[in-house]
């Protein structure tokens, strides 16, 4: 890395800047209101090959123009122009390590939250040693937090804005006062929904589970990466809606996203799962998912090298 973490050069509005030096009037709509879509795309180092590969980028791109649809956010730039400021600015910091690289876009001027431009962009890559504590973990104590995910008819979760991540924060923080490393939300009707910022999985009797996409989740690319390395290591995968009590009873789970990747539940509400450590499911899961993100199986057409030279 040739910049320390303060001072590492992001991608903003076109050029490359110290991150100190990139501003955002702060009554923009962005800082006013939370009015961004944004993608948190991985970057693996492979310390053998010494190329450093981004994770599914064309499919974090199409998630992030949706976003913007929904909101009505004019997005000013394609996906080719959005991959190569990624590919330069994580270049230029001269990173050989895993990175979670925060691609904006953002609401600017001097709108209201009505406001569907101008629409600005920055890259911020930053080493994944340095994300939340919760990411770094080897196993997760959770709760099933008292506040509810958020609905489809009110704040869409299959969005990724800015705003949304707002209940994710009261749970969390709930859960960090209670004693415990993360949360568990459930839906409006009762029912598991996902964590802050990371799906869930359950195992039970053999059969990897987790709940459908209308149970208030993310449209996640990492939960659909785990579906599809299941079935091809022959894990039969059930997506349906699932009852809290089924938690306490699971003989493994974990949460995943593009930040958490695959980590172990080892409680949820200080019930153990299965025998409180990683699960033998869990753990095949994280090996095959840790190989195809360091470009170490055949699936190539998921990787972006970004060393290339």
């Amino acid at each position: 890395m040739k910049y320390d973490v303060a001072n590492r050069l992001i991608w903003f509005k076109g050029e490359l800047l110290n991150v100190n030096d990139a501003k955002i009037n702060v009554l923009a709509p962005t800082a006013q209101f939370g009015l961004n879509v944004f993608e948190g795309i991985p970057c693996y180092w492979n310390e053998k090959k010494k190329q450093l590969f981004a994770f599914r980028l064309d499919d974090h791109y199409d998630r992030l123009i949706r976003s913007a649809k929904l909101l009505e956010i004019d997005c000013p730039y394609t996906k080719e122009e959005m991959k190569k400021a990624l590919i330069d600015v994580v270049k230029a910091n001269e990173y050989e390590e895993n990175l979670s690289v925060r691609q904006t876009l953002f609401v600017d001027g001097f709108g209201s939250w009505r406001s569907d431009g101008p629409v600005g962009m920055f890259i911020a890559p930053i080493p994944k040693r340095k994300t939340s504590l919760e990411y770094n973990k080897q196993g997760l104590k959770v709760c099933v937090t008292s506040w509810r995910r958020i609905s489809d008819n009110s704040l869409p979760p299959r969005v990724k804005c800015g705003a949304n991540y707002i209940n994710s924060r009261v749970g969390q923080r709930e859960a960090l006062r209670n004693g415990y490393d993360t949360c568990l939300f459930l839906n409006e009707f009762g029912k598991v929904a996902e964590g802050p910022g990371a799906c869930f999985f359950m195992v039970k009797n053999g059969v990897l589970i987790t709940p459908q996409l209308t149970d208030a989740v993310l449209e996640s690319i990492t939960r659909d990466t785990i579906i599809r390395l299941a079935d091809q290591m022959g894990i039969k995968v059930v997506e349906r809606t699932i009852d809290r009590t089924e938690l306490y009873t699971a003989d493994e789970a974990f949460f995943c996203g593009s930040a958490m990747e695959i980590t172990p539940i080892l409680s949820v509400d200080k019930y153990l799962i299965g025998n409180g450590e990683s699960g033998k499911m869990t753990n095949a899961l994280q090996t095959e998912y840790l190989k195809t993100v360091t470009g170490e199986t055949d699936r190539y057409e998921w990787i972006t090298v970004i060393n290339e030279k």
